[in-house]
């Protein structure tokens, strides 16, 4: 996911897809640990797309302050 689309979604977007991408990557460390994963670099990709939406939803927080 781009950083571009995070920016253009709205708050509540923004939570919805934090718990729809916490979700993926619960998933993900379970297929791993039981070796049925067979790309592991998608567990980064997710983790970062999970940095990238935290950190857009901290930047918005200050902003409102």
């Amino acid at each position: 996911m781009k950083a571009k689309q995070i920016h253009e979604m709205t708050d509540d977007e923004l939570t919805t897809k934090l718990a729809e991408l916490k979700d993926e990557l619960f998933n993900l460390r379970f297929r791993h640990a039981t070796g049925q994963l067979e790309n592991p670099n998608v567990l980064n990709t997710v983790k970062k797309d999970i940095a990238r939406v935290k950190t857009v939803i901290r930047e918005r927080e200050i902003k409102k302050a």
